[in-house]
C-alpha cells in the first residue's frame, strides 16, 4: 500500500500514480479529441535547480603532453538537480497549461509546495491544481 493509499492505474497503456490521475487523463484525452485542448503530454519534467558538480583530484597524474606531471581531476556530482514533474501539460486557447492532480493530503506535502512556488518564481508558470470532487 502506498503512503497516500493511491493505487497505480493503467489507461491507454500508460501507468498513472493514482486512479484520480488516470481519471483526469481520460477527461483531458476526451477534451483533446473534441478540440478543446491540444498537445496533451504527461509527466513533463521542469528543471528548477541544475545539478552541481565539483572537480575532485584523483590519484593519477598526466604522463604525457603539456600537462605532464600535473594532477588529474574528475567531475563529480555533489548535488542532484531538483525537478518538478507535471502530471499534465497541454494547450488551451493558445496558452500552455501545467496541471497537477492532487488529493487533500498531497496538496499539503512540503516538497510539492516548495516546487510549485519555484515554478512560479523561477519560470513564471502557475501550476493548475485539480482536486478530486
Amino acid at each position: 500500500m502506498s503512503k497516500y493509499n493511491n493505487k497505480k492505474t493503467r489507461v491507454h497503456g500508460m501507468e498513472f500514480a493514482s486512479a484520480w490521475e488516470a481519471e483526469r487523463y481520460k477527461q483531458l484525452y476526451l477534451l483533446g479529441k473534441s478540440g478543446y485542448i491540444s498537445n496533451l503530454r504527461t509527466q513533463v519534467p521542469y528543471e528548477l535547480i541544475p545539478a552541481q558538480y565539483e572537480m575532485i583530484p584523483t590519484d593519477e597524474v598526466y604522463v604525457k603532453g603539456a600537462k605532464k606531471g600535473q594532477q588529474k581531476y574528475k567531475k563529480v556530482c555533489v548535488e542532484q538537480s531538483v525537478k518538478y514533474i507535471a502530471d499534465f501539460v497541454y494547450t488551451e486557447n493558445g496558452k500552455e497549461i501545467v496541471e497537477d492532480t492532487k488529493s487533500s493530503a498531497t496538496r499539503k506535502k512540503e516538497s510539492y509546495i516548495i516546487k510549485r512556488k519555484l515554478m512560479r518564481h523561477l519560470m513564471g508558470i502557475a501550476v493548475k491544481e485539480v482536486t478530486k470532487k
